[in-house]
């Protein structure tokens, strides 16, 4: 007589094994990694400070440290 065993069960109810239940708890760590990498990106790519002065300040930049690339902006 076959025995099938259950190691849990999915959000649909459908009985998983103890390898569908490690790679779903496996899954589940890295999206929460993924989801605290993301948040961490986003912050570092908000703007600083806004208007017409960040501009200048990376023209100013270019010309001072490419002269030769930048010198007739």
């Amino acid at each position: 007589m076959a025995f099938k065993g259950t190691a849990g069960k999915s959000a649909s109810g459908a009985s998983m094994s103890k390898y569908d239940v490690e790679v779903a708890a496996a899954l589940k760590t890295i999206n929460a990694r993924l989801d605290a990498l993301e948040a961490k990106a986003h912050e570092k790519c908000e703007p600083t400070s806004t208007g017409d002065g960040d501009v200048a300040t990376v023209v100013a930049a270019l010309k001072r440290e490419f002269t030769s690339k930048f010198a007739d902006l």
